[in-house]
């Protein structure tokens, strides 16, 4: 029995010598297995740390990629902007100098319009002398004042030129004196456009009309009382309109 015990007890040492022994080499190898397992885990964190900020990365080049894009987009579109604001500053400055030219040609260009209204009224029939003289006197008082730029100039004697043109599109009346055998005689004077003057005394037994070529009032015939006093009535807006019969002889004659 106690040989049995001393067996036991020696088989037991052996098995606890023999464990520690292989404990303390398995020990170094534990150790080593915890240690690349920590070491895995923290690369793994580091990996992840690196995928989150690769992605951050990723992301804000996106970003910045569709910034470039739109920006190369707008400095096209603005580059045609610039080009074509080019192109017309050129065109403004070609403008500038060919209205210079014009500007240093208005001057005379605008006398000599003018000049040619003054003389087309002496040649015209003599209707509203007093009020078309004056109107052209205007326009010259203003090309002579150096404070009057050219442009004002010239659309006051556009002004006249264009009263000038509508005295001829116009059927007028109006109340004039004209000297008949020395005496002045009160009437009315009835014009059709430049194609006729005619003049009717007050007590409408008298008509004359204008002879251009002569530059003088001549007596009609009783055949043009009628017509000369419905036209005047025309003008005034008291009758409708309809034919005249006037002298016109001397339309020809007419500016």
């Amino acid at each position: 029995m106690k040989r049995l015990w001393k067996t036991i007890i020696l088989t037991t040492g052996l098995i606890l010598g023999s464990s520690i022994v292989i404990s303390d080499q398995i020990q170094p190898l534990l150790d080593v297995g915890e240690k690349r397992q920590k070491a895995e885990k923290s690369s793994q964190a580091k990996i992840d740390q690196m995928d989150d900020d690769t992605s951050l990365i990723v992301n804000e080049f996106k970003t910045v990629s569709k910034q470039i894009e739109g920006l190369r987009v707008y400095n096209a579109q603005m580059k045609q902007q610039i080009d074509r604001q080019e192109e017309r500053l050129k065109e403004i400055d070609k403008t500038m100098k060919e209205a210079q030219v014009m500007q240093r040609q208005i001057p005379p260009f605008t006398r000599r319009m003018l000049s040619g209204i003054e003389t087309s009224i002496e040649l015209d029939l003599p209707f509203h002398l007093s009020e078309r003289k004056e109107r052209v006197a205007f326009a010259k008082a203003a090309l002579d004042n150096p404070t009057v730029s050219p442009a004002e100039g010239l659309r006051q004697v556009l002004e006249a030129f264009e009263v000038e043109g509508e005295y001829g599109r116009k059927l007028d009346s109006y109340k004039d004196s004209i000297m008949i055998d020395g005496e002045l005689r009160e009437g009315n004077i009835l014009r059709v456009g430049r194609l006729a003057m005619v003049f009717q005394t007050a007590d409408e037994t008298q008509t004359h009309g204008w002879n251009n070529k002569t530059r003088s009032w001549e007596e009609l015939d009783g055949s043009y009382r009628n017509p000369t006093r419905k036209g005047i009535r025309i003008a005034n807006r008291l009758a409708t309109v309809d034919l005249l019969e006037l002298p016109l002889q001397n339309a020809g004659e007419a500016k």
